[in-house]
């Protein structure tokens, strides 16, 4: 193989092992909000607390979904320009 189809090979495996890294954290995040309740608790303060961890974590959770996004969506625009490229050169 040429350095060019192992280059290709390796953004293919990073795009791969970062969109498994997306679905993951999309199910993680499922999770929690399914812990998440519809209901306000004002009068315990147990409950509360421990609703206001679940919309913390939601929150924190969220800018890192979108920077996997981001970063799948950039290694695939590169793997998918590697490929026409060479598909032009042996054109």
């Amino acid at each position: 193989m040429d350095t060019f189809h192992v280059t290709l090979f390796a953004f293919l495996i990073a795009s791969g092992v970062v969109l498994a890294a997306w679905f993951c954290l999309i199910i993680y995040r499922g999770t929690l909000e399914s812990h998440e309740d519809d209901q306000l608790y004002l009068a315990d303060p147990m409950l509360a607390a421990e609703q206001r961890e679940v919309v913390a974590r939601i929150e924190r959770i969220n800018p890192v979904i979108r920077k996997v996004m981001i970063a799948w969506i950039l290694l695939a625009a590169v793997s998918a320009g590697l490929w026409i490229w060479e598909g032009f050169k042996s054109f």
